[in-house]
């Protein structure tokens, strides 16, 4: 080993994304006497070669703290306060149950927009996204602060003839506006992607199926990317997707290297950032290029405010209050990501809700014992898998409960054999599907009465994925839907964006009737329309 030189292996906590990791590989870089430097977001260490006659730890520790992460002592594991673990879990699943019961969190989810106008849902889940940008803009302020300001004060000596309260403004003005474009664009060209994916929309059955699909997956990485964010299980950031290392160094690079605002402001759209990538995911799923792009303004328009007023934020909010409002930006992002499993769980039909809820549940209670501090590594493996293992069999047994259960009846008619059919009558309302119960075996006429005002951008369209039926649109007056259940069970349809669910219970021979009758004995005693609303509208 060269004289002088030493090779130290650092544990730095704090880092939320990739971006985290370049921003202090670059830093340590640039610093005297460090010869050779490799920060690892995966792993959360940095591995660093350094001259003791220049540079000391104590001041590698200095600069890293400076940025805004800690160095950790050697014994000390960041995911090994179960304490934080458990409380931060079970805010996110209090609010997943909430919400879910007061119908709120298909709300979060922008979707495609509706044919006709903006509905409800529609502005709560672009909202949404404007309150995670200015949120997580305290992220970029972090990430991206410096280049902030070197590009938000004007270059050279403005004559001053020229000189005006605005003259200072132009720059942030043009930095901001090349991330509100940039993003734009961006999302955009996410949509048109997701529009190829899923069918845009199409009538036939299997873009639906895609368009699900499509969200079950951003769910996933959206959840992941939060829970990195609040850094619960650093073992997770290994499955958080990321642009490649030396493309995003180049970006890097160059933004640095820029002299325009405008052009560093572009190339903020594709930095490996945790909340930036939360949202391109968003943009994503909704298969749509129009609704891709508005996600991404609205979202970008967000983060806005925050980074204009830059200087006087940082110092007024403190080091504390910007990690705290950070961690609710995650767990935004994170409710976000389960809305989105909602939604794909509902279009594919692979995942009910309740399904969903005890996976959740599994899986929190996974985390927790890999959270806790075992002595020996093999005992966390040994049990973090046992857990598992005890989580797949209490979903699975959650799931034959559920589904083995009947679903009541709207049926406002009962069920009438007329001509060897089955007639049903159930009535539309603006934010809830009917439930309804058939015998197995018997052609189904399903009649929906749509009242006028009933139909909405929500509820306009529905899917039946058992029975083949996609993207029924429905009018005023009545709708028929023909359809002959070849099996018992329950079978759960949705909306055409997947927030609104009703249920067909198909019985054996005889037991549709008995249902019936006792559906139409309690309609006396419950008005299903003073029902809380189950979808958006």
């Amino acid at each position: 080993m060269e004289s002088g030189i030493k090779t130290k292996r650092i544990k730095i906590g704090g880092m939320t994304c990739v971006n985290c990791q370049n921003k202090i590989e670059r830093k340590l870089r640039n610093a005297a006497g460090v010869k050779n430097v490799t920060v690892s977001y995966s792993a959360g260490t940095a591995d660093i070669a350094y001259d003791t006659d220049i540079i000391s730890q104590k001041d590698i520790t200095a600069i890293i703290e400076k940025l805004g992460y800690q160095v950790l002592a050697e014994d000390k594991n960041p995911a090994s306060n179960v304490g934080r673990v458990v409380g931060i879990l079970g805010i996110i699943v209090s609010l997943y149950v909430l919400l879910s019961q007061f119908g709120i969190l298909n709300l979060l989810v922008p979707n495609q927009l509706a044919d006709t106008k903006m509905t409800r849902a529609g502005l709560a889940g672009y909202g949404m996204l404007f309150v995670i940008g200015l949120i997580t803009s305290l992220h970029c302020i972090a990430m991206c602060g410096g280049i902030n300001l070197s590009q938000c004060i004007p270059k050279g000596d403005i004559p001053a003839e020229k000189k005006s309260r605005f003259s200072t403004f132009v720059p942030a003005f043009l930095y901001n506006l090349g991330r509100v474009i940039s993003y734009t664009v961006i999302g955009g060209v996410l949509g048109f992607v997701g529009l190829l994916f899923g069918g845009g929309g199409s009538s036939a059955g299997l873009p639906v199926i895609a368009q699900g699909i499509l969200k079950l997956l951003a769910g996933v990485f959206m959840v992941i990317m939060g829970i990195n964010m609040l850094g619960l299980f650093p073992w997770l950031r290994k499955l958080q997707p990321r642009m490649p290392k030396i493309f995003a160094r180049k970006v890097g690079t160059k933004k640095a290297k820029s002299k325009s605002p405008l052009i560093v402001g572009l190339l903020n759209g594709l930095m490996p950032c945790g909340p930036l990538q939360s949202m391109q995911l968003v943009a994503l799923s909704s298969g749509n290029p129009l609704v891709g792009a508005l996600s991404m303004f609205l979202f970008s328009m967000g983060t806005v405010p925050l980074m204009l007023g830059l200087g006087g934020v940082v110092s007024a909010l403190g080091k504390k209050f910007t990690a705290k409002v950070m961690r609710v930006g995650a767990v935004l992002v994170v409710v976000l990501g389960l809305a989105m499993l909602s939604q794909g769980g509902s279009l594919s039909g692979f995942l009910l809700p309740n399904t969903l809820l005890a996976i959740i549940l599994g899986l929190c209670a996974v985390g927790i014992v890999s959270s806790l501090p075992f002595k020996k590594p093999t005992h966390k493996t040994v049990s973090t898998l046992a857990a598992l293992g005890i989580a797949v069999i209490m979903v699975a047994t959650w799931n034959t409960w559920t589904v083995g259960g009947g679903a009541s009846s709207d049926n406002s008619g009962g069920v009438k054999i007329v001509d060897g059919k089955q007639i049903v009558s159930s009535t539309l309302s603006p934010g809830s599907f009917p439930n309804i119960t058939v015998e197995v075996g018997t052609p189904v006429e399903w009649t929906i009465h749509a009242p006028s005002g009933s139909i909405n951008g929500c509820n306009s369209r529905i899917n039946i994925k058992e029975y083949g039926i996609s993207n029924y649109s429905f009018t005023q007056g009545d709708n028929v839907i023909a359809f002959i259940p070849n099996k018992t069970g329950r079978f759960q349809y949705s909306c055409w964006m997947g927030m609104i669910r009703g249920w067909v219970t198909v019985t054996e021979a005889g037991a549709a009737a008995e249902d019936s009758l006792t559906d139409d004995y309690s309609d006396d005693y419950d008005d299903s329309s003073n029902q809380p609303p189950a979808g958006c509208c």
